[in-house]
């Protein structure tokens, strides 16, 4: 582990009335985290769940308030998102923040589609091929890449030129994420010349334990990325939740968190409903120093360029500037040494 991230959702918790302060404390959050020396706050997209919905212009808005910290997605479900758009706000506040955006992308959840496609816009292709040419579609943009022409002229721009992305940061294109979850997924990343970024959940089961099955998809991403990008550096990024529990305050504070999360599931990560054929990664909780074990006994975090600590869904502003901190001077520490 060469870097430390973290993920939050930015919940908010006090519906209407609270989203202007639910905005704030994550803003402060990111605050503490660059303060802390993190490298990069990841954060969710989820349309019409009360978390973070819009994440560039809340990065746009962190830009200002941070010095170092980058700001990463993990991850835009693309089938829902317009690539010109995405690339035109991800440029802006890559400019913006001095090159600190990294764009985590993937195609999104097919089982939303019967929820999300009739307010999004139902499409005549699949979900997933859908999403992949909206996704080959942003990596054109971010290229710099002609998308058209002004034909006759188009305000200010003369007849026959090319219309292409305004304002171009250029070296963006080379920090697109691919959410991973999968072998297949974790190959066809590096066929595509993207970086990795693997969460808490593997989206099949091999029947090997999840750090395993996860280390093996990080083995096989980078084998493909040499032999076919020999001259650039694969990268990828390993997320877990991790709660340290140091007094009673703590196991109260978390404890309907921990319980709830690991109710759903047996004790191998795998949903009690028994579909969709997901692994969960379980949480690492307790003293630093048994976090530290935990950490270095994981042979995904082991083989990662990043740990990113996924914050819980829950709890307050107070509650996960705890966890960042402890885990900044009292975890990171031992795991790079």
């Amino acid at each position: 582990m060469r870097e430390l991230g973290f993920l939050s959702f930015v919940p908010n918790h006090g519906g209407t009335d609270g989203a202007a302060g639910a905005l704030e404390d994550g803003l402060r959050l990111f605050e503490t985290a660059d303060s802390l020396g993190y490298g990069t706050g990841w954060v969710r997209g989820r349309h019409f769940e009360p978390y973070l919905t819009s994440p560039m212009t809340f990065f746009a808005a962190a830009a200002q308030r941070t010095s170092t910290i980058a700001f990463g997605t993990a991850v835009l479900g693309m089938r829902y998102e317009d690539p010109v758009r995405l690339a035109e706000d991800a440029s802006t506040v890559d400019l913006l923040s001095g090159g600190r955006v990294q764009l985590g992308i993937s195609t999104g959840i097919a089982g939303y589609g019967p929820i999300l496609d009739p307010v999004f816009g139902t499409v005549d292709r699949s979900f997933r091929d859908e999403a992949e040419a909206r996704a080959a579609r942003l990596l054109e943009v971010l290229q710099g890449e002609p998308l058209g022409s002004a034909g006759k002229g188009y305000e200010s721009i003369p007849a026959g030129a090319d219309l292409t992305l305004q304002p171009l940061s250029p070296g963006l294109r080379d920090r697109v994420w691919w959410g991973g979850g999968s072998m297949g997924t974790a190959v066809r990343t590096a066929e595509k010349g993207l970086l990795l970024h693997c969460s808490t959940l593997n989206t099949e089961d091999t029947g090997a334990p999840f750090a395993e099955a996860q280390a093996d998809q990080i083995a096989a991403y980078r084998e493909r990325f040499a032999e076919l990008h020999p001259h650039r550096e694969s990268k990828v990024a390993v997320g877990r939740i991790v709660v340290p529990l140091l007094d009673d305050h703590d196991r109260a504070v978390h404890q309907e968190f921990l319980t709830g999360y690991a109710s759903g599931m047996d004790d191998e990560g795998r949903p009690l409903s028994g579909t969709p054929p997901f692994r969960f990664s379980k949480v690492v909780s307790g003293e630093p120093a048994a976090i530290v074990d935990a950490l270095l006994a994981d042979p995904a975090v082991t083989a990662t360029d990043e740990l990113v600590i996924t914050l819980p869904a829950n709890g307050d502003r107070a509650a996960h500037e705890r966890i960042l901190r402890i885990v900044a001077e009292e975890v990171a520490p031992a795991l790079r040494a």
